[in-house]
């Protein structure tokens, strides 16, 4: 197990950083935000609780959750336009300080892959380094499901992620950042886990990251360090 110092090492001399993106690349819980404006908000946001808690499979936590919303085509675009995400403090400059120094940039999202390309577009991220869940419809725009292909749609998917992008573009050095128990299991196969607590604290991972922060400042001061 590597100690602190060492994961220090790791993130500054990394080839890729994956980011979760619900409460840490932006604030809010994409799904809770969706259902909020759908009508089921406390009802999803208890279930979010419990996935995030890693007490039952994200896949079925997300087809309850999705069951639940029903989201139209039309209702994932508007909540897009009308509220769209709000990025966390220090992200934007931690990503473009990332960039400078050459190191990939992903994000790999249980959301949703419509909201986290959003995201991406305002943080100089290409579509191409984007994972998250792509949700279905129907012709007429009502709600079809979703992609259950997609890695990110189960337990354990950003790891099998971050072994795709190892295997693809032989990176030696992946760190993973989140606030959720699916992120922290993404390490092996990534080399690094940063627990990320400035939105919200997840009891399990707070007591479990050896390495966690609750500020992205205290990141780029690390990437000062040389």
């Amino acid at each position: 197990m590597a100690s602190l110092m060492e994961m220090k090492e790791i993130f500054r001399s990394a080839d890729a950083v994956c980011f979760d993106v619900d409460s840490t690349v932006i604030r809010e819980e994409g799904i809770d935000e969706l259902a909020k404006f759908c009508g089921v908000g406390d009802a999803v946001a208890e279930m979010t609780r419990r996935a995030m808690g890693g007490t039952v499979t994200f896949k079925a936590a997300l087809t309850a959750r999705l069951g639940l919303i029903r989201p139209s085509y039309e209702q994932v675009q508007k909540l897009i336009s009308d509220n769209p995400p709000q990025l966390t403090p220090g992200i934007r400059e931690l990503v473009s300080r990332l960039h400078q120094r050459g190191v990939q940039v992903f994000l790999v999202s249980g959301g949703f892959q419509s909201i986290v390309e959003h995201v991406a577009s305002q943080l100089n991220i290409p579509t191409a380094n984007v994972f998250a869940n792509r949700l279905k419809f129907y012709f007429n725009g009502e709600y079809a499901g979703f992609d259950e292909t997609q890695p990110t749609a189960e337990s354990g998917g950003k790891g099998k992620v971050i072994t795709h992008l190892k295997q693809k573009f032989h990176f030696k050095k992946v760190v993973m950042i989140g606030d959720g128990a699916t992120d922290m299991e993404a390490c092996p196969p990534g080399d690094c886990f940063i627990g990320f607590g400035g939105n919200v604290i997840r009891k399990q991972v707070k007591e479990k990251a050896k390495w966690y922060i609750t500020h992205f400042d205290e990141l780029l001061k690390e990437l000062e360090e040389r």
